[in-house]
């Protein structure tokens, strides 16, 4: 407890800090809170005040109570104190992006000071993992991956995507046995989880290269080009970072989550895109450095569960759940030795690819029995 006090009281003084930069007041409603009530209140008189739209903060009540109630089904020891420190700062920090929005350039550096927001989405996304029931697969492989990126390599993980937590959960399952892929992995993200008032202090906190899914591309006419530009200068800043060598780089070639079969309600990876994967491996062999392409599977969609079907607008409804996840690496995969025979290189190597991460994701459901 005294440890959250703390974290909170940190993150107060660094916000007013910035605030006193800005020339401007920061409120406390939400860091002051000493109860539930008082922070709940918090979001009903900011609104009152238009200083929250009716629906973000219609959404924080919401994601408040459902992370309690995930909370409270892990039986941790001060459960009650946990969800109420945790939840004090990330409706501070959404509250004040609101107020202030963070832009977030093509290439996002995770920001560490003087507000460290990857510890504070640790943190937050830590109580909701049932660790006795994970699971990770592969740690050997992960360790070869380490060793590869001290000797200046390039890795690409092309994955699948279940959850909005999927960034914290790959940092929480991989932080003591492989800590810097944890704290250096660089995200290819969706303009989704840069935009939502809710999610993005989660993501300032990662290290992203920020794109438009192709599945909301067209969401908005008038603006297509102007996102295909965007794409554009991203990937230059990707390639970019790859001339450096020692990047490490994850993307989900489907451009959007996993949902379950509507039929079997058997869960595994989306369609992967046959451009995404073959730009990424481009990338990496064009890059100067060497470079290594891993399959990568992560089963964590009960932790945070996507919306039934894809939806148009901002500002989904937060499911969340306490629960087992489960992440595996498969070999390294080479273009060249995959396709040699193949009159369709590309299909051949798409498919390939789309195998191993769905073989992985059947090896952690074997595996842990209690993650699926």
């Amino acid at each position: 407890m005294a440890e959250l006090v703390q974290d909170k009281e940190v993150f107060a003084s660094a916000e007013v800090d910035s605030s006193k930069k800005k020339n401007r007041t920061r409120s406390r409603s939400f860091l002051d809170a000493a109860t539930e009530q008082e922070l709940l209140s918090g979001i009903s008189k900011e609104a009152e005040a238009g200083k929250l739209p009716s629906n973000v903060a219609a959404g924080m009540k919401e994601l408040y109570q459902n992370y309690k109630t995930a909370v409270l089904q892990s039986g941790i020891p001060n459960a009650h104190e946990t969800v109420l420190e945790n939840m004090a700062v990330a409706l501070d920090l959404i509250f004040l992006d609101v107020e202030d929005p963070f832009i977030f350039s093509p290439y996002h550096k995770a920001l560490r000071k003087p507000l460290d927001y990857y510890d504070f989405g640790q943190k937050y996304i830590r109580p909701l993992i049932d660790f006795r029931n994970s699971y990770v697969g592969n740690v050997n492989i992960f360790n070869e991956i380490q060793e590869k990126l001290r000797q200046g390599h390039n890795i690409v993980f092309i994955s699948n995507h279940q959850t909005e937590a999927d960034p914290a959960v790959i940092a929480l399952l991989l932080e003591t046995s492989s800590p810097h892929i944890a704290e250096n992995l660089i995200y290819v993200a969706g303009d989704r989880v840069v935009t939502d008032p809710l999610c993005k202090p989660f993501s300032m906190g990662r290290n992203l290269i920020c794109v438009y899914s192709k599945k909301h591309m067209n969401d908005d006419p008038e603006h297509s080009e102007e996102k295909r530009k965007a794409n554009i200068r991203s990937l230059k800043e990707m390639a970019l970072l790859l001339r450096g060598g020692s990047q490490v780089i994850w993307i989900a070639p489907s451009g959007g989550r996993d949902r379950p079969d509507p039929l079997s309600g058997e869960w595994f990876p989306a369609h992967f895109d046959a451009s995404s994967v073959d730009n990424m491996r481009r990338l990496a062999e064009h890059s100067g450095a060497p470079g290594h392409v891993y399959p990568l599977a992560l089963l964590c969609y009960d932790i945070m569960p996507p919306p039934p079907q894809v939806e148009r607008e901002i500002g989904e409804r937060r499911v969340i759940s306490f629960h087992g996840v489960g992440l595996s690496v498969a070999p390294e995969i080479s273009f060249s030795e995959v396709t040699a025979a193949s009159e369709n290189p590309e299909e051949v190597w798409l498919q390939m690819i789309h195998w191993l991460c769905t073989s992985s994701l059947v090896q952690i459901k074997m595996f842990s029995s209690k993650v699926a």
